[in-house]
């Protein structure tokens, strides 16, 4: 059993993978477009739609994110829900949390904690909020 995450970016798909390969390293491993679908959907889609992201899949490390741009314009809301990055390093850990906090906004600069000597929070541009940090045990 696994719980993977599943981003809806409301018509931004192709933008958000685009963003995430850039920011994070992210590497897709699948993208389905509607028209590429073999049933029509149970909802309609906004006109234009034929070429959007129904689904797909990215893996950042060992972690697959599934997204899609769904079937709505309306601007997702991630309220109560955090992805948490843990990088292999400072340095990495860094550069990973500018790069997804640019265009967004931070609410916790990166600096040490009780729980790591480099950790850090943001929003990137799409909505998605974000925890940055180090595992000091292996850094």
């Amino acid at each position: 059993m696994r719980v993977e995450p599943y981003l809806m970016f409301a018509g931004r798909c192709d933008e958000a993978l685009a963003f995430y390969q850039q920011a994070i390293g992210a590497q897709p491993v699948m993208v389905m477009r509607f028209r590429e679908s073999p049933e029509s959907p149970p909802m309609p889609l906004p006109p234009g739609w034929d070429d959007k992201v129904m689904h797909c899949g990215f893996r950042v490390g060992d972690t697959l994110v599934m997204a899609s741009d769904g079937m709505s314009t309306e601007v997702p809301s991630y309220a109560g829900v955090t992805l948490s990055l843990t990088a292999d390093n400072e340095a990495q850990a860094r550069q990973r949390f500018a790069a997804l906090a640019e265009g967004g906004s931070v609410f916790m600069p990166m600096g040490p904690t009780f729980w790591s000597a480099c950790f850090g929070m943001c929003t990137d541009r799409f909505g998605v909020q974000w925890m940055v940090g180090i595992d000091d045990a292996t850094a």
